[in-house]
């Protein structure tokens, strides 16, 4: 549904609740943003298939079946190098990441190959001009968008069963996340909207702590689980309020309520990196006590 464009000059900007709380400003809820990584340049990909399926439709029987496979082949293709593309910027984005499962980029240029080779092969049968154009196409291809990370990143003395954990757990988080802004946006209001965006960026904040060191995953449970239930829940029950009667209060009390929730995630977030610093120290203490022992006079860093 279409929404009209709203601002700080907007008419209906004024009546924006200005930030009194210390927090950051709706401004920085972009900050760190990155542009769609399956832009215009994977979304192209997605246009030959159709031209290829409509211009087969009269070659006969042959024809239009390879042109038709072919085409299913393309756009299979293109789908997964989306996905993989959106995948490899989770990957980039964590400091700790395992390698995708499932290789999503290179499956896509084996297939961009093989529906290159399957049209090939409809106008010039043979073996050696389809396997020609579908190996260009596939190396082509690999140039063009590379390949998916393939070694784990950051997993250096980490418990992979405590990984997996955290793993399952922040995807839960994201999942009930994803489930707040789609109860928001059924309050169509670009406020609320842009709340909610403010809260999940605080909240993945505090995800991504957890990610780098998963023994904070015990004191950070409920934050991935109850909170954001609750916040979820509540977000319903607000949109579907705010939806029937734009109810100012209702409104209000919703802000607040994303506010003592933001707090709380900064807090126990700000709390998990001064105990990760702690043990740190102490871990530098314990090592700097044992080369002493052992004779090893070390430079007085202060």
């Amino acid at each position: 549904m279409a929404q009209r464009y709203g601002g700080k000059f907007s008419p209906d900007g004024a009546s924006e609740p200005a930030d009194t709380t210390g927090q950051p400003s709706r401004g920085e809820v972009y900050r760190g943003a990155k542009a769609e990584p399956a832009g215009a340049k994977v979304n192209v990909l997605f246009f030959p298939p159709v031209v290829l399926a409509f211009t087969s439709l009269n070659d006969g029987a042959i024809g239009m079946t390879l042109g038709l496979a072919a085409s299913a082949v393309l756009v299979l293709g293109a789908w997964l190098l989306r996905e993989g593309m959106r995948a490899e910027v989770a990957y980039d984005a964590r400091k700790v990441a395992k390698r995708p499962a499932f290789p999503r980029k290179l499956a896509a240029a084996v297939l961009a190959g093989l529906g290159v080779a399957v049209a090939a092969y409809k106008s010039e049968p043979g073996l050696l001009a389809p396997a020609l154009f579908g190996l260009v196409t596939t190396a082509l291809h690999i140039a063009a968008f590379g390949i998916d990370p393939m070694r784990n990143k950051g997993m250096e003395g980490i418990d992979t069963l405590q990984q997996n954990r955290v793993a399952r757990a922040v995807d839960e988080a994201e999942n009930h996340l994803k489930e707040i802004m789609d109860a928001a946006q059924r309050a169509d209001d670009r406020q609320v909207e842009r709340r909610v965006e403010q809260f999940q960026k605080t909240a993945r904040d505090l995800f991504r702590t957890v990610e780098e060191d998963p023994r904070d995953l015990t004191a950070a449970r409920k934050f991935l689980g109850i909170y954001l239930v609750g916040a979820r829940d509540a977000t319903s029950k607000f949109a579907d309020i705010y939806s029937r009667s734009t109810d100012a209060q209702a409104k209000s009390d919703y802000f607040q309520l994303l506010d003592d929730l933001e707090r709380n995630f900064i807090a126990r977030n700000e709390k998990l990196l001064i105990e990760d610093r702690t043990d740190l120290t102490v871990e530098i203490d314990v090592l700097r006590e044992r080369l002493e022992r052992e004779g090893v006079r070390l430079r007085d860093t202060n």
